[in-house]
């Protein structure tokens, strides 16, 4: 059968893969002129910059999906564990790196809160049921039947799991620190909402991040996008690039076609790895979309974001691979994303200098930073706009390092939400997805199927199992299996 996948991140590579080890004729669509939507990478004066994802948690997914093909992550690039892997920086310029080595990570928490290694063992031991309970139990569901979240297994454990109580919550009952609270914390950041809003199930997040550690593939994530890549054309899959959909064209309920600028394509099955909205509410006639503007709108999106991308012509003291500046409050900067759906008065932020590790990325002598700051998705973006906030954790960056950094920028390009709009048709410029809040959760994310055509189904960030790239990827492996069991009734 022939297969037709839009969209070449990591949830559109994954489906692609697992289409084409069966057997069957592939084809992913691609908008832009390189693979891998938001993995993609970049190269500008002697730079290689990632321009999206750059922290590798949960290596096992990686090592589960290489393995389905008989393959290992190393058979593709060279994966380390970074040691610190990473370090906050609070006021004050008081810094709390997080050693990949346990012991070290436990003897940490005893010098901030005396009697905590105790409770770190124990809230670990609880993350880590909640990790292996959810890998095998929960993510590689398609979330299409009430029965997959109502099997005795779940029933029997839902306390253990705490999808009904607060992730904050969970963290003050063990540990009273506010250091230590903003490094327990900040793993369920990537999920897209407060951590008084995130079920206290994502301490499995917590886990990977702080027990299984933070890894780097050299070259930077665009060699793990590459290793996939390479899988897909292992197989036979075709890939077509700057082929910017326009239209699905469908007939009597089934998709027939989907045009671009320059041709159309027959199609006989349409999985959609592209922005979930634009194909639903911008592609479709309006009576076949699943589901109305109006549900859109009401659904919690994960952050979007202003990012730079930087080259300095020197090397920049105090700074490791990941870098968090929660020199300000983060409360009241996840109420300006969250609440107020405000530009954030006093923003925190991410730094990313992955020439601390790997020398590729950056000409010799030379730095190569990534900066990140989470802002709320719909918002107006402006270069003035962009440039106020660089000089405001410039001025921040510079103070922490004790040096000039700015005159020695020799590359500078920012993106932000016009930038996901035009590159991913993403709705309202989001950059992760779905917030995984207790609505949005498994079965309760918009639907892999299509309700109303027979032949278009769903995968990536805005459907299950939920925003990040391990997740991307489990997508990309659970709706193949569903479509090619749909398929072969």
């Amino acid at each position: 059968m022939k297969y037709s996948v839009i969209g070449s991140g990591f949830s559109g590579l994954s489906t692609a893969a697992y289409l084409a080890k069966e057997g069957h004729e592939v084809h992913v669509f691609e908008k832009n002129e390189s693979i891998g939507g938001r993995a993609r990478q970049f190269k500008a004066q002697g730079y290689t910059f990632d321009m999206g994802p750059s922290w590798y948690w949960m290596p096992d997914v990686f090592e589960k999906f290489f393995g389905d093909f008989n393959k290992k992550p190393e058979d593709y690039y060279e994966l380390i564990k970074l040691d610190p892997g990473f370090q906050i920086i609070f006021p004050d310029a008081h810094t709390l790196k997080l050693s990949s080595d346990w012991d070290k990570v436990l003897a940490l928490f005893e010098q901030y809160e005396p009697g905590s290694s105790k409770n770190l063992n124990t809230f670990i031991k609880e993350a880590a049921f909640k990790y292996d309970f959810g890998i095998n139990k929960l993510v590689y569901e398609p979330g299409m039947s009430l029965k997959e979240v109502c099997k005795p297994e779940i029933i029997t454990n839902i306390f253990k799991l705490q999808m009904l109580s607060s992730y904050r919550k969970h963290v003050a009952k063990y540990f009273k620190n506010p250091f230590l609270i903003a490094l327990l914390e900040f793993p369920v950041l990537f999920l897209g909402t407060a951590p008084a809003k995130t079920p206290a199930l994502y301490s499995l997040m917590t886990y990977s991040g702080i027990k299984q550690g933070t890894f780097y593939p050299m070259g930077g994530f665009g060699k793990v996008i590459d290793g996939m890549a390479e899988i897909c054309r292992d197989l036979g899959v075709k890939f077509h690039l700057n082929a910017n959909i326009k239209e699905i064209k469908v007939e009597n309920k089934q998709v027939v076609s989907i045009n671009t600028d320059a041709e159309a394509h027959k199609v006989d099955t349409l999985i959609c790895s592209a922005d979930y909205h634009h194909i639903d509410k911008e592609l479709l006639p309006e009576h076949l979309s699943n589901y109305s503007e109006k549900y859109w709108d009401k659904r919690v999106l994960s952050p979007s974001c202003l990012i730079f991308y930087i080259g300095v012509n020197k090397k920049v003291a105090k700074l490791k691979h990941h870098n968090l500046f929660f020199d300000e409050d983060i409360d009241t900067h996840t109420e300006d994303i969250y609440t107020a759906k405000q530009w954030p008065n006093k923003p925190l932020f991410y730094a990313c200098c992955p020439s601390k590790t790997d020398p590729s990325v950056a000409p010799e002598n030379k730095e190569n930073l990534f900066f990140l700051i989470p802002i709320a998705p719909g918002m107006e973006d402006t270069e003035e706009i962009r440039e106020k906030y660089f000089s405001i954790i410039m001025k921040r960056f510079e103070d922490y390092c004790g040096q000039d950094v700015e005159k020695h920028i020799e590359y500078k390009r920012s993106y932000c939400i016009k930038d996901f709009i035009e590159d991913y048709n993403s709705y309202k410029g989001n950059a992760y997805g779905l917030a995984n809040t207790l609505s949005q959760t498994a079965n309760l994310k918009p639907k892999i199927v299509n309700k109303n055509i027979k032949n278009l189904f769903y995968t990536g960030q805005l459907t299950v199992p939920g925003p990040g790239v391990p997740p991307s990827i489990i997508s990309g492996n659970v709706v193949a299996n569903y479509v090619m069991k749909k398929n072969a009734k």
